[in-house]
Formats: structure tokens, C-alpha cells, sequence
């Protein structure tokens, strides 16, 4: 039997592939429902690697670029690919982004017209990332544990871990060496004057910020990036943010219903890659940061490898100590 600690993305990728190569599984959540304490429920969802490597490691795609199959064995995934824009004011913005990553198409304003109708005439140039894909992530996270708990897999809802575990999986929480708070916060629009279809970034100087779209002409709003342990409800000026971005995508979103808004600190490390590191008997899986959905799959895969060496799971493990 191997005991986890939390419920969140990296707990239940982990008890999934824990399961999958035929451990039994315990997981305990101190929350009364899946992802009701987990940061993860506030993101964009976006299985976005070539987008990421703009101002991510080289291990962000090498980590990343499997994880929207892996993903579509457990959740509805949208594989329509990922459009980034820029006000003609940023276009040096839109040609920056462009020197960083790789696997994007060129786009012109008819190309653009063709690809988002919504969008025609409104942004001149753009850069097509067409593998990409995003996920809605309360619904993956539910999917999650359901895939897991047909393993066999135990889920404790509200029971906080007492004592030892053999993983943790508590962000935050865990107060690991070097791990530092990063604030994200998003609001939850519906526009039905408007029809998006892919995720859509939005370049800007200082704070980038994307917009992906969920069912019935519902779309997530996010991208502030703070360096903050607050956790209060989101301000008033990063809101103002979120919602001018809406609307300089579409004047649409003017008439907008804010359905829901969110703040969430997220688990990173200084060079906020992911990181498995051993404290005494238990190993912690932790600083999933921004890249969440995208690199949890593959972390779990090493998860799998360092808790039980035997097993032939493709990921190499590398085990970095406290």
C-alpha cells in the first residue's frame, strides 16, 4: 500500500499511475470534495508546450508534449490548437514570442478571418501553434478521480494525512526548501455574443494573458503571474486587467456575465520546473507552478519509477534531495 497526501493534480495523476502499475492506492484530501482545495482548479487548463517554452526550460516540452494524449484517455480534451495575438501597439511583442518558441505558423489578418471568424479584421498578424490543446480543469479533475478510483484506487475526502505518508502532494502546504508562492487569479466569463473556439493569447508587456474557452460560450480569463503568499480574493486591479485583455480580444465581452472569479497560490521552485525531493521516508512531488496539466502526467511517471524501481515505466526518475 502506498499513502499519498492531497487530492490535487499531482496527488491523482500519481495514485493513477501508481494504480496502473498494480500498487494499491490511498490518498488522503483535506477537502470535502475533489479539487475543492487544489490551486489547479483555477487554471487555464491549457496543454500548451511550444507556447510555454517562451519563458520555460527546454524540459517543459520534452515533459509536456505527450500530456494531451495521455490526458485524453481521462477527460474531453479540445485539440483545436493555440492563436496568439498582440494589439498592433505590442506587435514587437508578437516578434519577441516568435524568436523564443518554435512550431507556429505565420498568420495574416485573412488567415486569422478564417481560422476565428469572431475575430476577423481585429488583429493584422498572429502565430498559430496548431498541436496544442487545452482541457476544462474541474472537470479533468473529477474525471481524474474517477479513473483512478476504478483502479481500486482509496480517496479520503475530508481526512487530512496523519503522520507519515510515503508521497506528498500538498503544494504550498509542504513549505519545501526553496519553494516560493507565485498568485495566479482568473474570472470565469459568459458571452454568447461571441464564439471562440481555441485558446487565445494575448501579448502584452508586462503580463500576458490567455483566454480558453469551455462549454456554452464560457471562457476562463487569466495570466496574472505575482509573486504573493496573500490568498485573498482577486483585486480590483487585476480584474480591471482580466477584463480589458476580454475585451480587447473582442469588444464583445463588454456585455459579459462574470460568472466566477479565483485566486490560487501556486507551488513553484527557482527555476520553476517540477521536482521530486525526498524528505526522510517520504517523497514530495511539488513546484508544478504554472505547467500543472501539462507536466503532472510525466511527473507521475517518475513518481512511479522512484517508489517502485522495478517497474518499466518509460520516464528516467531523477530524485533531487532536500
Amino acid at each position: 500500500m502506498i499513502t499519498i497526501a492531497g487530492a490535487g493534480l499531482a496527488g491523482l495523476t500519481s495514485a493513477l499511475e501508481l494504480a496502473r502499475a498494480g500498487v494499491r492506492v490511498r490518498v488522503y484530501e483535506a477537502g470535502t470534495e475533489i479539487g475543492d482545495g487544489s490551486v489547479s482548479r483555477f487554471a487555464g487548463g491549457m496543454l500548451a508546450p511550444w507556447c510555454e517554452r517562451e519563458n520555460a526550460e527546454e524540459e517543459v516540452i520534452t515533459l509536456g508534449e505527450g500530456a494531451a494524449e495521455w490526458w485524453a484517455d481521462i477527460t474531453a480534451v479540445t485539440r483545436l490548437g493555440t492563436l496568439v495575438v498582440a494589439p498592433a501597439r505590442d506587435r514587437a511583442e508578437l516578434t519577441r514570442f516568435a524568436r523564443r518558441t518554435f512550431g507556429y505558423r505565420e498568420m495574416d489578418v485573412a488567415d486569422i478571418s478564417a481560422l476565428e471568424p469572431s475575430l476577423a479584421g481585429r488583429f493584422s498578424r498572429g502565430l498559430f501553434y496548431e498541436f496544442e490543446a487545452h482541457l476544462d480543469p474541474q472537470r479533468a479533475l473529477r474525471d481524474l478521480a474517477k479513473a483512478a478510483q476504478a483502479l481500486g484506487v482509496e480517496i479520503l475526502l475530508g481526512t487530512k494525512a496523519q503522520g507519515h505518508v510515503d508521497l506528498d502532494c500538498t503544494g504550498i502546504q509542504a513549505a519545501l526548501t526553496n519553494l516560493r508562492p507565485v498568485r495566479g487569479e482568473m474570472a470565469i466569463l459568459h458571452c454568447p455574443e461571441v464564439t471562440i473556439s481555441r485558446t487565445i493569447r494575448l501579448l502584452h508587456p508586462r503580463i500576458p494573458l490567455y483566454l480558453v474557452p469551455r462549454r456554452d460560450n464560457h471562457y476562463m480569463i487569466g495570466g496574472t503571474m505575482i509573486e504573493s503568499s496573500s490568498e485573498r480574493p482577486v483585486t480590483l486591479r487585476s480584474l480591471s486587467e482580466l477584463l480589458a485583455a476580454a475585451f480587447a480580444i473582442h469588444p464583445g465581452f463588454a456585455e459579459a456575465s462574470v460568472i466566477e472569479t479565483g485566486s490560487g497560490l501556486r507551488p513553484a521552485f527557482p527555476d520553476n520546473l517540477p521536482r521530486l525531493v525526498q524528505r526522510g521516508d517520504t517523497l514530495h512531488l511539488n513546484g508544478l507552478y504554472r505547467h500543472g496539466f501539462l507536466l503532472a502526467p510525466a511527473m507521475a511517471a517518475r513518481v512511479v519509477q522512484h517508489l517502485i524501481p522495478e517497474t518499466k515505466h518509460a520516464h528516467h526518475s531523477e530524485c533531487q534531495s532536500a
